[in-house]
């Protein structure tokens, strides 16, 4: 029987991966996969700013600064890209190593202050996120706070998918065809990065800011060689991300290594696999 620590541990790192992989699809599908990078680095310094404003990593100030920086890193991207004409591969790679190496020094410069351990924003520490837990106040136990936070944004996630289906269908396959029916492309692509912001914030914890872009990338890149479809890569990629968390968490107890990189590692193994049986399959 699996026990209750095991369950939360992988409901959480169920819960970040799937956030993840139906945000990721979008990002995959408009070629600006590497945005989710971009995003996932840079906001590193709007975490280590809002920790030092109020001493909590808990705080809701952490998620706006973190989001901010997001959009700031999205902003600075299409700036370079549109009235410099640097290449967005290479503008993207400006911004985001830039406001990474400031997070990685803030970190060192007020290692004293706040609680927040440099090799854990890069790879994050899911082993630890079940000791962080919600309580009654008759203490009555109610479950890792991680849990009901990647759940609240995965409720946010598909509020906005949901809502927003149509016109990121149509932007993301036609843009030009969406501008002549009157839909605001910028106004979907910088909502989507703010999401994404937003995602990756809540999965910072579980990933940290190397290891989301696989679970933002990876799920979506192994099931577009299955199927086409929106709507059916939205399915798949859920059930991905649901057996990317079980096997890293069990390919981890195996190995005695990070949890979150034993997941990563089952996501290429995924990946590998669904590659190998298309081949297989098409001959």
């Amino acid at each position: 029987m699996i026990a209750i620590e095991a369950l939360w541990t992988i409901m959480v790192a169920a819960l970040a991966s799937i956030n993840c992989a139906l945000i990721g699809i979008y990002l995959v599908l408009r070629k600006i996969a590497m945005m989710g990078d971009a995003i996932a680095h840079a906001m590193l310094p709007g975490i280590v700013l809002g920790v030092l404003s109020t001493g909590s990593k808990n705080s809701p100030v952490i998620v706006v600064g973190a989001g901010l920086m997001g959009l700031l890193v999205t902003f600075l991207v299409s700036l370079l890209e549109k009235k410099i004409r640097i290449q967005i591969d290479a503008a993207i790679g400006i911004n985001f190593t830039f406001l990474f190496a400031l997070g990685v020094i803030l970190i060192s410069f007020f290692s004293r202050k706040i609680d927040l351990d440099p090799e854990c924003s890069l790879y994050g520490e899911l082993a630890t996120v079940p000791l962080d837990i919600c309580q009654t106040a008759s203490g009555i136990h109610l479950g890792p706070k991680a849990f009901y936070i990647l759940l609240m944004v995965l409720v946010c996630n598909m509020t906005f998918l949901i809502i927003g289906y149509k016109h990121l269908f149509v932007s993301t396959f036609d843009p030009q065809f969406a501008k002549s029916i009157g839909v605001n492309t910028t106004y979907w692509h910088y909502i989507l990065m703010a999401v994404t912001a937003l995602t990756t914030v809540a999965a910072f914890e579980v990933a940290g800011a190397i290891l989301v872009v696989a679970l933002l990338i990876v799920p979506t890149a192994s099931m577009y060689l299955i199927t086409k479809c929106l709507k059916h890569l939205l399915f798949y990629n859920i059930i991905f991300a649901i057996l990317t968390s079980i096997g890293g968490y069990y390919m981890s107890l195996l190995f005695n290594s990070s949890m979150a990189a034993a997941m990563v590692t089952t996501a290429g193994l995924l990946f590998l696999g669904t590659f190998v049986f298309v081949k297989f399959k098409n001959n």
